[in-house]
């Protein structure tokens, strides 16, 4: 198995997770997880290795997703999604799939940088150090906005 192939294995379910977590469309997330991994693949030897592959190819799927909505912004609104309820731990509640719709659901209604960040940390299993690097921001930052989208997103489930 060549070196690009072990990174498509390792990385494209976290790639399409969080793609799928900012656009709630498994076409579209399908599509810019092949699209990332395209670009990674055409510019490999700019990456420096400064930070971790995985942060390395949400930046190009993340850029991939705001390129997509910047020329089909016509097409997309997205406050159109509804919002449902539960409640316990969000982390965990994410895995079972009824739970997991409910989450995505209320998730996409989050404003950024938390809809995000959240992303990154729960579907990108990224660390506080990562994100916050994502953003040129500290790891304390990172944390903090988590925490706070964590909460918003337990508020709008007990409404459910």
């Amino acid at each position: 198995m060549t070196e690009l192939e072990e990174i498509y294995n390792n990385y494209f379910k976290a790639v399409y997770f969080f793609i799928y977590s900012l656009s709630k469309d498994k076409h579209i997330a399908e599509d810019l997880t092949s699209e990332t991994f395209i670009k990674a693949i055409k510019s490999i030897e700019s990456f420096k290795g400064n930070c971790d592959i995985k942060v390395w190819l949400f930046q190009i799927a993340k850029n991939s997703y705001y390129s997509y909505i910047r020329k089909h912004k016509n097409l997309i609104d997205l406050d159109s999604v509804p919002e449902k309820k539960d409640d316990f731990d969000i982390e965990k509640l994410v895995f079972s799939s009824e739970e997991s719709m409910k989450i995505h659901e209320i998730l996409h209604n989050l404003s950024e940088p938390y809809k995000e960040v959240f992303s990154l940390r729960v579907f990108g299993e990224l660390s506080f150090r990562q994100i916050g690097s994502l953003f040129g921001k500290t790891d304390n930052w990172a944390c903090v906005t988590f925490h706070r989208a964590r909460n918003k997103i337990r508020e709008e489930m007990r409404d459910y």
